[in-house]
């Protein structure tokens, strides 16, 4: 099995940018693929992350991540949907993998003064909560980007619906709003939340199955639930 070169200067990462460069130019179906095309694919791995990560979360009953191997090779799946979408992108003169990583980079420094100075060296003293960390991201998030008054701007609009619920509420918690779908209104027959994940999905699941005997789309439903939940917080803000 051919190994792809690598050492501390990080080699491994040109000769997989090469080698994705000689396969868009040699192989007819690597050449074929667009932007558009590649887009199941990054899905489909990512989600191939997660169930590797809380398939080895289950089995061990402890936060895990399956095998090393396991988890190695599906990262690498999802490296290789990055590399793919940047080779595209150089091949049409926008930009190439080292712009991704150096953006990547000046982000990451600019959006955690907490640890960083602006020339990238570390701060004196960092601090101490997640609630001052999330605090002064915040504000950074802000400055970048001001016209941004909405505080579910960016939240991406094809998320499921349960992932773009839980991301609204979090959003309205940390700009003050009430993070809450019944703010100032009677909860309409809400249950009791189980303390355990497992119980909680039981009990999601059973709201499925009873909104399918409904003949109700669970989906489409809380959709609706958190476009309206998003309206209302957003106009009382």
């Amino acid at each position: 099995m051919p190994t792809s070169p690598k050492d501390s200067n990080g080699m491994a990462v040109v000769g997989l940018v090469g080698a994705i460069a000689a396969l868009r130019e040699h192989c007819p179906w690597t050449g074929a693929l667009t932007h558009e095309s590649l887009v199941e694919y990054l899905v489909e791995e990512a989600y191939e992350v997660v169930e590797t990560i809380e398939a080895g979360a289950e089995s061990s009953g402890t936060a895990g991540s399956g095998t090393p191997d396991e988890l190695r090779g599906e990262l690498g799946d999802v490296l290789l949907q990055v590399v793919l979408h940047a080779r595209l992108a150089e091949e049409h003169g926008r930009f190439a993998f080292d712009d991704v990583a150096h953006g990547l980079y000046a982000k990451m420094v600019r959006r955690n003064p907490h640890v960083f100075k602006a020339d990238g060296s570390l701060q004196e003293t960092f601090p101490a909560t997640v609630e001052e960390i999330e605090q002064r991201w915040d504000a950074v998030k802000r400055a970048e980007k001001p016209e941004r008054a909405d505080p579910f701007s960016g939240i991406p609009p094809h998320l499921p619906a349960l992932a773009r619920a839980q991301k609204s509420l979090d959003r309205a918690a940390r700009a003050g709003l009430p993070a809450s779908p019944h703010a100032g209104a009677a909860p309409v027959g809400i249950p009791d939340i189980p303390a355990t994940e497992d119980a909680l999905g039981e009990l999601l699941l059973a709201v499925v199955a009873g909104a399918r005997e409904q003949g109700l789309d669970a989906e489409r439903a809380l959709r609706g639930a958190v476009r309206r939940y998003q309206g209302s917080v957003d106009g009382a803000s």
